[in-house]
C-alpha cells in the first residue's frame, strides 16, 4: 500500500460567538435565546454588565409599553450598556419594542417618553383599519442589505404591534459616512420595518418568531459580529 496517498486538511471552524439577550424583564428571552441557539451562537440571558459588555453581540427584545419598556431598561443600566457598546462599535440588535426605544421618542396614550434617541423619530399609533397589526407580512427592504441577504422578496415576518416609526427623518449629507439601510412594511400605511446602521440594527418584527425566514436574517447578523 503506498504511502503517497494525500490527506485532506480540516477546514477551520469558526469560533462560536457569544451573544447575550439582555433581561431586563420587557421580552420573550426565552424565545430569543431558542432562535439564536438554533442558528449557532453561544447564548446567555443576563443583565450582568460584565457579560453584557464582553458579548460579541448584545440582543434588546421588548414587549408592551414604550414608557415602560424605558423604565425597565435604565432601571438595571441598559440605556448605558447599549450607549458604551455603540460608542465602541459593538454590535446590538433590538427587537419590537426594543427598536422603538431606539428612537428619539415614543407617544403612547397621549405620554410622551424619551427614547435612546440613536435615531431621530418618533413612536407613533398605526393609522390602519385593524389595530393591532397581528401576523405575517412581508417585507421591502434595500436591494444591498445584509439583514435580508439569501431571502426572497415575498419573505414573511411574524408582527404584534400597534405602534410604528411612520417616517425617517435622517438625512446623512457626509459623503464619508455610510446611510442607515431602511427597509419598509405596510399595514394602513408604511411603517419602518427594519433598520441597518453600522453597528446597530433593529426590527420592528419578531424574528424569533419567524420560522426560516427569521432565522436566515438572525444567521445574516451572527456572520457580522
Amino acid at each position: 500500500m503506498s504511502d503517497d496517498t494525500p490527506t485532506r486538511t480540516a477546514r477551520p471552524t469558526r469560533p462560536t460567538k457569544k451573544v447575550v439577550v439582555f433581561d431586563y424583564g420587557f421580552g420573550n428571552v426565552r424565545s430569543a435565546e431558542r432562535a439564536l441557539a438554533r442558528v449557532g451562537a453561544e447564548v446567555e440571558i443576563t443583565r450582568d454588565y460584565d457579560k453584557a459588555m464582553d458579548a460579541d453581540g448584545l440582543l434588546v427584545p421588548g414587549v408592551g409599553a414604550f414608557e415602560a419598556c424605558m423604565r425597565g431598561l435604565k432601571g438595571v443600566r441598559g440605556d448605558w450598556i447599549i450607549g458604551r457598546r455603540l460608542s465602541g462599535g459593538r454590535p446590538v440588535m433590538g427587537i419590537c419594542v426594543g427598536m422603538q426605544i431606539l428612537f428619539e421618542r415614543g407617544i403612547e396614550h397621549g405620554v410622551e417618553t424619551e427614547g435612546l434617541d440613536e435615531w431621530p423619530g418618533t413612536v407613533e399609533p398605526l393609522k390602519a383599519p385593524i389595530v393591532p397589526h397581528m401576523g405575517w407580512n412581508t417585507v421591502d427592504a434595500p436591494a444591498d442589505s445584509q439583514a435580508f441577504a439569501g431571502l426572497d422578496d415575498d419573505a414573511r415576518f411574524y408582527f404584534v404591534h400597534s405602534y410604528a416609526v411612520r417616517e425617517w427623518s435622517l438625512e446623512v449629507t457626509n459623503p464619508l459616512i455610510r446611510a442607515p439601510k431602511v427597509s419598509w412594511a405596510t399595514h394602513g400605511e408604511p411603517f419602518v420595518a427594519a433598520v441597518e446602521n453600522g453597528a446597530l440594527w433593529a426590527t420592528q418584527f419578531h424574528p424569533e418568531k419567524s420560522g426560516d425566514a427569521g432565522a436566515q436574517l438572525l444567521t445574516n447578523w451572527i456572520e457580522t459580529l
